[in-house]
């Protein structure tokens, strides 16, 4: 952690180190929160929850802005927990382990959770420094974002008195969001028929894994590969020639995560093993050709295992098959409205396969409804040409952009003035909470900014140092210079 102290600004970096130092994955935030709650008690802050478990802390205008319109600065609590397969490592219980890499800080092994956890450490940062000039101030963090917006889902009306909202979950310092998708999960579930390896069959897992992984969002459109989508193009290629009996298919951990590993346990006639490690080679081969600049570390293994699991039937095993071969995946359609932004795309995240059923889980994202119900339209006819059946849920909206809205165009000029350059302002492919907050607070006016973030929801999620300090100034310039209430 003492590494993480000498950078600037040291306040920002200091309460991130602590906010390593506590397991907070998804669902298991609590010990943050109760965190939270104690040190801004310790500093005589107004702090309450909400019956979601969302905190919401109040701290005084500085002298003499007392008049100013009150601002809320708002990050989610949790973070997304991918590790690397050779990493030991328990999200629920182990601290992460941040390091200064150059220009960048990262993690050993596993996601930072910069993703929100600099925004969150900024906020707090706000109310630690008394420096700080600003008006009527709340930090809104709210519970578990990253696996359903529950938080978001739960904020009710009348809570918050700020007039502006600043989320400070962006990833590209010079951008300044307007504006996000919308987004629903979709599972697929195919129930499954087994029976017994034939004998004289040999049982073997192939895997893929080094795959960079990435957000099902921000990252879709980079071409990245899906280790599902991956696996399931061998065996369409390879079954019918091996002879090849599927016993089990396990890809993928998070819907809003590009998967990056995953594994298949076939058993093939004894005879044919050489000729599928040669297949392998040769799939190897054709994959790093296809990915050599986006997927470096790509690697395809096969190894000798011994299981119990049953082969699925030969029904079964080509539905599913086909099935998971067909799914769409990656982007569907780019933005006409604005230019080089995703409109509407899927990730297949995780494909689980049981003794009785297989569930294929994506997450769906569009900027517009009818391009989710485009895509599920289409999930769900697959389904029914596979027997197959289908759950919709946790659908968001979208934060429709407001081109006239003040607060952007005071950033926009802030930005401006600090750096003597015009920043971006854009439409992120990602969920923010913004859209969601819309509901109950359909009046408050709302923009997102935050530093440089590469790879979030995977392993090689890095934030860079400079960027850091930047959005710290701009934040701290734009609290400043927040206009008085009408």
């Amino acid at each position: 952690m003492s590494e993480l102290s000498q950078l600037s600004p040291q306040p920002l970096w200091d309460i991130f180190a602590k906010i390593c130092s506590i397991p907070h994955p998804s669902y298991h935030e609590e010990a943050l929160a109760t965190h939270i709650v104690q040190w801004a008690q310790e500093k005589e802050l107004h702090v309450e929850r909400d019956q979601v478990g969302n905190i919401l802390i109040r701290k005084p205008a500085s002298k003499g802005l007392e008049n100013r319109k009150a601002v809320v600065l708002q990050a989610h609590l949790d973070m997304v927990p991918q590790k690397n397969n050779d990493t030991v490592h328990d999200f629920t219980k182990d601290p992460i382990s941040p390091y200064v890499d150059g220009e960048w800080v990262t993690a050993q092994g596993t996601t930072l959770g910069a993703d929100n956890g600099i925004g969150l450490a900024s906020a707090l940062a706000v109310l630690a420094d008394d420096n700080v000039k600003h008006g009527p101030l709340e930090v809104l963090l709210t519970m578990t974002e990253e696996a359903g917006m529950d938080g978001a889902f739960g904020l009710q009306p009348g809570w918050l008195q700020a007039d502006i909202l600043i989320n400070t979950d962006s990833e590209e310092e010079g951008e300044i969001y307007m504006g996000c998708a919308g987004g629903i999960d979709f599972t697929t579930t195919l129930a499954l028929t087994r029976e017994a390896v034939p004998a004289h069959y040999k049982t073997l897992k192939l895997v893929i894994k080094g795959l960079k992984g990435g957000h099902s969002g921000c990252d879709i459109h980079l071409g990245l590969g899906n280790a599902n989508k991956l696996l399931a193009r061998f065996l369409v290629a390879h079954t019918q020639e091996l002879g090849l009996k599927l016993l089990d298919f396990q890809g993928g951990t998070l819907r809003n995560a590009i998967p990056r590993e995953g594994h298949v346990i076939v058993a093939i006639p004894a005879d044919k093993a050489a000729q599928l490690t040669q297949l392998k080679d040769n799939y190897l081969d054709i994959l790093k050709n296809e990915y050599a600049i986006v997927e470096k570390n790509l690697t395809v293994l096969l190894e000798e295992v011994e299981t119990d699991i049953q082969a699925l039937t030969d029904d079964c095993q080509n539905r599913f098959i086909s099935l998971l071969n067909s799914t769409p995946n990656g982007v569907i359609r780019m933005s006409d409205v604005i230019k080089g932004v995703v409109e509407t795309s899927l990730n297949v995240g995780v494909v689980a396969m049981e003794q009785d059923k297989v569930n294929i889980i994506c997450l769906i994202r569009s900027l517009i409804d009818s391009g989710k119900s485009y895509i599920i339209g289409m999930l769900s006819s697959l389904a029914k040409l596979s027997n197959a059946e289908i759950s919709a849920k946790g659908d968001y909206p979208g934060w429709q952009p407001d081109a006239s809205s003040p607060v952007m165009h005071l950033v926009s000029e802030t930005y401006q003035q600090l750096f003597d350059k015009t920043p971006n302002i854009m439409v992120i492919h990602a969920g923010l909470e913004c859209g969601l907050f819309k509901k109950p607070y359909p009046d408050m006016d709302m923009v997102s900014i935050g530093p440089t973030i590469t790879g979030a929801h995977s392993p090689d999620e890095q934030v860079h140092i400079k960027s850091v300090g930047q959005y710290w100034q701009l934040l701290t310039a734009i609290l400043k210079a927040i206009p008085e209430k009408a």
